[in-house]
């Protein structure tokens, strides 16, 4: 396979920073173009860029000069990864498929268009579908692509298992969410140091409403049938570097299912992938744990390369059916990394060529 060159939008940003690192040996990608501010462009890599991963910069990519986020400055990538801010993100994305480059983006932005994919592979992988629908480019060579928010992603991926066999019909999720994720330079110390903060803007509305349409149905227009089960959603600030923890209780629509029924649901789900050699797949997205003390962030988030979502404490719940703990790595699984599965996929679908 020929290597496709890719270019990172807000590469100097925490969301960019985790795209250079996981893409810096990438057997499918490479690292051709690098987008930041005005302020930025022009310096190289090094010069530009306060470098907060934990390996030093991908030496072959320390020496690349920066450009401005446009079409015209990036020219000749295949297309961009996005770890652009929502608020400057809308317009620049929209330039470069216009301009017949595939974005595939981090950023919330176009999540709710109609058709535009908001993928997770494992759950929904035939909403790539909805790109030949899109109306950027003449030729429907620039499209976007989006990922969740990064608590949908292990939360649809714990819940597809048991969606699959017995139904879901409504769903109560906590998600105690690592600093990380509010990117950098992040929560005040003062604020967060033995502390807990029982409010984040705006999360708890992404996480009651993408879920719906990650699990929904795709017809037959290109559009999405949002998933018909309820979400309430309360979302935590928690003094955690890295892995978003969630508390789950959902009701089924199948009545009496046993516990060990839940289990098996688990054990005999076949993740769509298999088989594709994704490069950024895990073998195991969905693992469930049997140690009522799992999973933990600090032990379990780093799991197959950040891009496992560890589940435990699968047990009857007392006004719902079930109840379980679910941990999925917010930077990478939830961010970056599912972005790179994404394109690794449109790769494979030939929808990025």
């Amino acid at each position: 396979m020929k290597k496709f060159k890719a270019g990172i939008l807000g590469a100097t940003g925490a969301v960019g920073q985790k795209f250079v690192r996981l893409l810096a040996d990438h057997p499918w990608f490479e690292i051709s173009a690098l987008g930041a501010s005005e302020r930025s462009a022009g310096k190289s890599y090094r010069e530009a860029v306060n470098w907060i991963e934990a390996v030093e910069i991908p030496a072959h990519v320390a020496g690349q000069t920066v450009k401005d986020c446009s079409p015209e400055a990036m020219a000749g990538v295949d297309f961009v990864f996005s770890g652009l801010d929502a608020a400057v993100a809308g317009d620049i994305e929209k330039s470069f498929a216009t301009a017949g480059i595939p974005v595939v983006t981090n950023a919330r932005v176009y999540r709710r268009e109609p058709h535009v994919p908001l993928l997770v592979p494992e759950v929904n992988p035939d909403h790539v579908m909805q790109i030949h629908k899109q109306n950027f480019h003449p030729d429907g060579k620039g499209f976007i692509v989006t990922n969740p928010n990064c608590v949908c992603v292990p939360l649809t991926l714990s819940m597809k298992p048991l969606a699959d066999a017995f139904g879901i019909e409504s769903v109560v999720v906590v998600s105690m969410q690592a600093i990380s994720g509010a990117g950098y330079p992040g929560v005040p110390s003062l604020d967060i140091t033995s502390n807990v903060m029982p409010y984040i803007s705006g999360e708890e509305e992404k996480i009651m409403w993408e879920p719906l349409k990650v699990m929904g149905m795709l017809n037959d227009d290109g559009t999405v049938t949002n998933a018909d089960f309820g979400i309430h959603s309360s979302a935590f600030r928690v003094p955690v570097v890295e892995g978003h923890l969630l508390s789950v209780i959902v009701k089924l629509k199948k009545q009496g299912v046993s516990e060990e029924e839940a289990h098996q649901a688990f054990r005999n789900w076949k993740n769509p992938l298999a088989g594709l050699e994704l490069p950024s797949s895990p073998v195991e997205p969905v693992k469930l744990m049997d140690d009522p003390r799992y999973p933990q962030p600090r032990l379990h988030s780093g799991r197959e390369n950040g891009m496992q979502v560890s589940v435990g404490r699968l047990r009857k719940a007392g006004l719902f059916d079930f109840a379980y703990t679910a941990l999925g790595h917010n930077t990478i699984r939830g961010a970056a990394g599912g972005a790179v599965l994404n394109a690794e996929l449109l790769v494979k679908k030939g929808l990025i060529t």
